[in-house]
């Protein structure tokens, strides 16, 4: 009997972070989707920046999916999905702050930028990651000032880095049109694999929202003090 127990609760615990998601999270998109324009006051804008926090909005467009939810059990999403709720190739994305931008050679919709000194935590670096900035069939929406191969060119917040697409890497299967945003941590100088959660940071303080989906399991994040 306590072995059961046992098995109910780690199931719930696994299962808890993908029924929110799907319950709760996703509905509220699928809400907003259909009519964008009547949600308005539910969208952050790009360049914006939240009373005191250091980073600005990185596009126009309805925060969907936040930091930790989750897609499937076992799944922890690492980063944020903005919908921009438009065409592909429309919604500007550009950088939430300032640092050393990098494209590599086989990046066709992604680029990641540099941050030597975290404005939260001086002492140590780290990195943004912004991704989906492609076509369905992985025509870049990337500024040509990007060109791949691109390492360590530097940028003012605001610069503009590309626009939104629905790029996936199969073009049979493509996402719907967000930017993909993401506060990757630093290792010996490199970024980390930003496809393992461990190795992303909560973006809330960043940002002055609620973007950590264990503590806002349903509101949607805007601004109410912008600079």
């Amino acid at each position: 009997m306590a072995v059961v127990l046992v098995l109910y609760i780690v199931g719930g615990y696994v299962a808890y972070p993908w029924l929110r998601t799907r319950f709760s999270r996703t509905p509220r998109l699928l809400q907003w989707s259909r009519n964008p324009e009547k949600y308005a006051d539910w969208t952050v804008r790009a360049g914006e920046a939240c009373g005191k926090a250091p980073f600005q909005m990185p596009t126009t467009g309805y925060i969907g999916f936040l930091w930790g939810d989750s897609f499937q059990p076992l799944h922890r999403h690492q980063g944020l999905d903005i919908f921009s709720g438009g065409l592909s190739g429309e919604a500007p994305v550009v950088a939430a702050y300032a640092g050393y931008l990098t494209r590599l050679p086989d990046w066709k919709s992604s680029v990641i930028i540099r941050i030597p000194a975290d404005p939260l935590h001086p002492d140590r670096q780290i990195w943004t990651y912004y991704t989906h900035m492609a076509s369905d069939q992985g025509s870049s929406y990337i500024s040509p000032d990007f060109p791949p191969g691109t390492v360590k060119k530097y940028i003012p917040a605001g610069t503009l880095l590309g626009y939104q697409g629905n790029y996936s890497g199969d073009p049979l299967s493509p996402v719907w049109v967000h930017l993909h945003f993401s506060i990757v941590l630093d290792r010996d100088g490199a970024f980390r694999n930003e496809l393992e959660f461990r190795n992303t940071v909560d973006p809330s303080p960043y940002f002055g929202l609620p973007l950590n989906a264990s503590q806002n399991p349903a509101d949607s994040p805007v601004c109410k003090e912008v600079r």
